[in-house]
């Protein structure tokens, strides 16, 4: 597995009735990132783009980097409902999946 490749594809609906797109890793994220206009870039984005650029240079996980983008994606309205988040270690089987209101 790519080292920068996301442990689950972050689901995102870009806008209603558009078909959900996958962001598979940092590479992908960082494009994603690129192309959010930047009258709309606050200091979530900022932390989302600060740690996909620093999984690129091994500064930063690639987890901890899939969170960032992920908490961008939530805040922003983006993630889709289906959206299921890597379970963490100790965390029940119906605790994976988080609620997106749409």
């Amino acid at each position: 597995m790519d080292r920068l490749q996301f442990e689950v594809p972050v689901r995102i609906a870009p806008e209603p009735g558009m078909p959900v797109e996958e962001i598979y890793g940092v590479e992908q994220a960082l494009d994603f990132l690129n192309a959010w206009p930047g009258r709309r870039r606050g200091p979530i984005y900022q932390k989302a783009f600060n740690a996909c650029f620093g999984a690129t240079v091994d500064v930063v996980g690639t987890e901890e980097a899939c969170r960032a983008f992920m908490t961008f994606c939530r805040v922003s309205g983006l993630l889709a409902r289906d959206m299921m988040l890597p379970r963490k270690r100790g965390a029940r089987a119906g605790d994976a999946r988080i609620s997106v209101a749409r």
